[in-house]
């Protein structure tokens, strides 16, 4: 099983009011293991950089100028091809996936019709009431944003770190077991397979604003199950 974890970061919000993506990260997993291919590149927006969005990733209108355009066989067609057959992963994908189906409409690419999971929604499934943005999702647990704290966002980089992230959602323990037959793309990647261990077992224990956040979440509840078996 392949799956393509990634992000984009852009010079705004909608890209139906003129913004476009700047830069695009992807990591690879197989069979539920990081493999080390990823892909990465800059991109020209052919437009300015809104402050805004500048204090958010620091990718400058005068650092971008000279990269390739979203058209350009090394960025969209590209990215079709390192994501081809997999599995899409990215934290409100919908954001995401916006941008990049819209570059590729603009670009006379043809749309992506792979699946797409959305970790920002496991995520408010799995700890309703509690924080689940990346930055929260990786202090809960455990993962080294040393890196992004130094350097900013990056679409590479937050790729990595939710990568790591949606292992842990999804059972990490588990990663990389395969009870089926490997393809032969698998068998090519597995000797390059990176398997991400800890020296100890996690404590995921909430903390006092979570248990505050879960205790508002329940009392919005009109009619809980449990409620009925406490009171009998």
């Amino acid at each position: 099983m392949r799956q393509i974890v990634f992000d984009t970061e852009t010079t705004g919000f909608k890209p139906e009011e003129g913004h476009r993506v700047v830069e695009v990260g992807a990591v690879e997993l197989v069979r539920g293991a990081v493999t080390g291919r990823t892909f990465h590149v800059y991109v020209n927006p052919e437009r300015d950089m809104p402050d805004e969005a500048f204090k958010v990733h620091g990718l400058s209108t005068d650092f971008l100028k000279d990269k390739p355009v979203f058209g350009d066989p090394t960025v969209g067609a590209a990215f079709r091809e390192f994501v081809a057959g997999a599995e899409l992963i990215a934290h409100n994908a919908q954001f995401d996936m916006r941008f990049i189906q819209w570059e590729l409409d603009k670009a006379g690419l043809e749309r992506l019709d792979n699946e797409v999971t959305d970790t920002l929604q496991i995520a408010r499934r799995k700890f309703p009431g509690s924080p689940v943005s990346l930055d929260a999702l990786c202090s809960r647990f455990g993962v080294d944003t040393a890196e992004r704290e130094r350097y900013g966002h990056g679409a590479l980089l937050d790729s990595r770190l939710l990568a790591e992230v949606y292992i842990e959602l999804t059972g990490g323990l588990q990663a990389g077991l395969n009870f089926s037959q490997s393809s032969d793309a698998e068998e090519e990647t597995a000797s390059a397979r990176i398997t991400i261990q800890r020296s100890s077992a996690l404590q995921i224990l909430p903390s006092d604003i979570e248990k505050e956040a879960h205790a508002e979440f329940i009392a919005e509840m009109s009619d809980p199950l449990w409620a009925k078996y406490a009171q009998s």
